[in-house]
């Protein structure tokens, strides 16, 4: 029988999407789903469109308002 060693959230949701992970490097993470925080969004999509760029994934893209409301 083998032992089931506990793991954290962060565990398990790190293993799930790690992509990369070589020692001395930082690990590459795979990203599903970006949550866009009302503050600091506009600048964003402002650089985005000076350098015609698109929003990648645009349906793995949540946006909330948590200050204006």
């Amino acid at each position: 029988m083998h032992a089931i060693t506990p793991r954290t959230i962060v565990d398990k949701i790190w293993s799930e999407h790690v992509v990369t992970q070589d020692p001395g490097a930082p690990s590459v993470l795979a990203v599903d789903l970006h949550l866009v925080h009302e503050v600091t969004s506009p600048q964003a999509f402002s650089g985005l469109r000076r350098r015609g760029i698109g929003v990648h994934r645009p349906g793995q893209t949540v946006a909330t308002a948590d200050h204006s409301i």
